[in-house]
């Protein structure tokens, strides 16, 4: 996750760009912010997904294949 710092500078820059707008130097940072946050997010997510575990109402485990086969590459389960 990134650090409060560089949330705090990402929700500043939106509210200046909606507001009295961004220099180029500003829009670049506020571009290489943004990518940031978004590989961030998406390892976390990643991270959530392959940890997860499908059950049918029975009690079966129903986790896809390609699931159960990531989750037994890293020995999750």
């Amino acid at each position: 996750m990134l650090s409060k710092e560089k949330l705090d500078r990402i929700n500043h820059l939106a509210k200046k760009a909606k507001t009295t707008g961004l220099t180029k130097a500003e829009a670049k940072e506020q571009s290489k912010l943004r990518g940031e946050y978004l590989q961030s997010f998406r390892a976390s997510m990643r991270q959530t997904i392959e940890n997860v575990r499908v059950f049918d109402p029975n009690g079966e485990e129903v986790t896809p294949a390609k699931l159960r086969n990531i989750q037994q590459n890293k020995r999750f389960h």
